[in-house]
């Protein structure tokens, strides 16, 4: 069994093999005229990262080793439009249970200051499981008309923060 330590590094790859899926699932959309769908994977992509770096800080921060481990090619091609987020669905029930099993680690190991930080993931996992879910519901019943889904998306990214000055949409926005 691995410490929380080796445990966190490895879910440092987690989170950016996450990423690299989400901007797979993103350059899917874009290559299928979806503006929309491809903008908020793109986003994810970002904030998968972000979540891989917050755990590189931890672990700087607690004096710990950090590896920044490689990754595998993530999902390409889909059969349809529904699967790229059906998939992305089981990405974060699947990064969920990971998170789960790093609290209780830290628990088991009596490390409080890293179960606190955890819970800050366990509720951003929380939301973006319902987050996803209520996507997949949308893309399911707008598949036979994917303009209604980019309508959707399109209103409910009211306030999500701007791209960059002169980044291109697939850059995801500023860090």
């Amino acid at each position: 069994m691995p410490t929380f330590t080796e445990a966190l590094n490895e879910q440092i790859a987690h989170e950016f093999a996450a990423s690299q899926q989400y901007v797979a699932i993103a350059v899917y959309y874009d290559a299928e005229t979806l503006p929309q769908l491809a903008a908020h994977f793109y986003r994810q992509a970002v904030e998968e990262r972000n979540h891989a770096m917050m755990i590189v800080q931890y672990l700087l921060d607690a004096g710990e080793p950090v590896r920044i481990p490689g990754v595998e090619a993530p999902q390409t091609s889909f059969p349809d439009v529904v699967a790229p987020v059906a998939l992305a669905l089981e990405q974060e029930k699947r990064v969920t249970e990971q998170i789960v099993a790093l609290v209780q680690l830290a628990r088991e190991e009596g490390n409080l200051v890293g179960e606190q930080f955890l819970h800050w993931f366990l509720q951003e996992q929380r939301e973006e499981v319902a987050s996803m879910s209520d996507l997949l519901a949308v893309v399911e019943r707008g598949k036979d008309d994917l303009l209604l889904v980019e309508e959707f998306l399109a209103r409910s990214a009211g306030g999500e923060s701007p791209l960059e000055a002169g980044a291109p949409p697939a850059a995801g926005g500023a860090l």
